[in-house]
Formats: structure tokens, C-alpha cells, sequence
């Protein structure tokens, strides 16, 4: 019932398809909007599905680039967080994801992939060199190893690894269109920053262009509060907590669940730990 029209986001990935700003990080706090922004572009550029009567009227379809890249690309999107119960522990989530991804691609370009191709990146590398598919490669909450097994440096080091081979080189310029990373931790924060250095980085901080589509911004804020008969003075006193460049940015959580409830309560805060 409560929509806000973010796909102008789809805009600005369309923009640097192909192009050497196709690597993407936006890193956020939780509550901020990440994952639905992940599962928007897969239902975009997705093949597998046709999409156009969901995004036709949003502000996307009003872009030259709309029908262009609309269900066009070959998309995998994985959910390292959701990928940690299947792969049974930590150690796991590498191969799982690997061999998961594998046997996917497997079944979708059959012929093109030895039987035993047991990396991933060699895998879209061998369907690029047989066929010249690109792919867009949609990684959500990518940190999740980074923050969870911090003190295990063995897993670390098998996921950075994992990682580089998958978007660091000259031959994933070859058979990537976008990758895009969602997470909390930017890339360039962490020891190994080196590793990912090729990703354009869009924090809380230095937003850049996709300010307009970390959270809610106050124009945005307003018109909910519009609709749903809340008083706006209020609803800044309480919520009014981010200037992104030059937007102020509410946590949609904390709106969305106001305009459901009409009580004004701590409900982001609620979610997470402060730290």
C-alpha cells in the first residue's frame, strides 16, 4: 500500500552499463531500503520474467533507456545472508554459492560449461568466449562475512579471493554488464580494500548521484504525510535525521511504519543495535 518511486535508480545503472563505472557499491545502514533496491533491478533487467506492466508509469519508463534494457540481461542475484543457513556454517558459503550458481547456469546455457567447472568466474567467462553473453551480477548483503567472521581470517580470505576472481581483471570487463553490491561496510573501508578497488563506492557520507535513493527524501515524506493525514512538523521532529548531499533523507522504515500505525515511536532503532 506504501509505495515511493525509487526507480529512477534504474536511470543511473542504465547509464553505466558497459562502461568502466559498471561496478557498484552502496552501503547503508539496515532498514534503509537495500534489498528492495536489489530485487528492483533484477525485476528490471531480469530475462526470465516480463516486467513492464509493473514499472510502466514509474518514473523509469519515462528514461530513453526504459525499453531498451527492460527483461534484456541474464541476472544473478544472490543473498549472501540468506545463503548462510543452506551452506551449514561460514566455511561453507563460498562453495555453496559457487556450486549453486553453477549448476543454475549450467542448466540455462547447457553445452557451454565443462562438467566439472567448479569457478564461477571461469563459468561466465566460458559463455561469454561461446556465446557473448554479459551478465549483471547482483550481490546483497556482500558483507555479511566481513561483519559476522571478523575474527575468522581463513573465511575472509576465501571470500575476498572469491570475490576478486569474480570482479577484479580483465576478464570480468569482458563478461559483466553491472555489478552491483549492497551492503553496510563500503569496500574500501576494509583491510583488504585493495582486493575491490574497481568499485565506485555510494555511502551514507558521499552519496553522490544516488543520493535521491538512500531513503526517503523530504519532498518524498511529505506527500505520504499528505495522504495518510500526518501531521509533517512532527513527523521532521522525530525523523529528520540524514542530509544526503543536498537532499534530507528519512529511514523509510521508521516513515512507512508511522503511516501504518500513526504512532510516533523509535521504530528503526528498534531494529538493530546502535552500533
Amino acid at each position: 500500500e506504501i509505495y515511493v518511486d525509487k526507480t529512477g535508480l534504474i536511470t543511473r545503472t542504465n547509464a553505466v552499463l558497459d562502461t568502466r563505472q559498471k561496478f557498484v557499491c552502496v552501503s547503508r545502514p539496515r532498514r534503509f531500503g537495500k534489498s528492495m533496491a536489489a530485487d528492483m533491478l533484477a525485476a528490471y533487467y531480469g530475462r526470465d520474467c516480463d516486467s513492464s506492466r509493473m514499472f510502466s508509469g514509474l518514473s523509469v519508463s519515462r528514461d530513453d533507456s526504459f525499453w531498451k534494457h527492460l527483461n534484456q540481461h541474464d541476472v544473478i542475484q544472490v543473498d549472501v545472508q540468506w545463503c548462510m543457513e543452506p551452506a551449514g556454517s561460514a566455511e561453507n558459503v563460498v562453495s555453496f554459492i559457487k556450486k549453486s550458481v553453477i549448476q543454475e547456469l549450467q542448466e540455462a546455457f547447457a553445452g557451454m560449461l565443462p562438467e566439472k567447472t567448479v569457478s564461477l568466474a571461469d563459468a561466465l567467462s566460458c559463455i561469454h568466449a561461446a556465446s557473448g553473453k554479459k551478465f549483471i551480477i547482483i550481490l546483497d548483503e556482500w558483507d555479511v562475512l566481513i561483519r559476522d567472521e571478523a575474527s575468522n581470517e581463513a573465511v575472509q580470505e576465501a571470500y575476498i579471493a572469491f570475490l576478486r576472481g569474480l570482479f577484479k581483471g580483465t576478464e570480468p570487463t569482458k563478461y559483466l554488464r553491472l555489478a552491483y553490491l549492497t551492503g553496510i561496510l563500503p569496500i574500501k573501508k576494509l583491510r583488504t580494500q585493495s582486493a575491490l578497488n574497481n568499485f565506485y563506492q555510494y555511502t551514507m557520507i558521499n552519496p553522490g548521484v544516488l543520493a535521491p535513493y538512500i531513503g526517503f527524501t523530504e519532498e518524498e515524506v511529505k506527500r505520504l504525510c499528505g495522504r495518510f493525514g500526518v501531521d509533517y512538523e512532527k513527523t521532521r521532529e522525530w525523523y529528520d535525521g540524514y542530509l544526503a548531499g543536498d537532499f534530507q533523507i528519512y529511514n523509510p522504515q521508521a516513515v512507512t511504519e508511522l503511516m501504518d500505525s500513526g504512532a510516533f515511536r523509535s521504530y528503526w532503532t528498534g531494529t538493530e543495535t546502535y552500533e
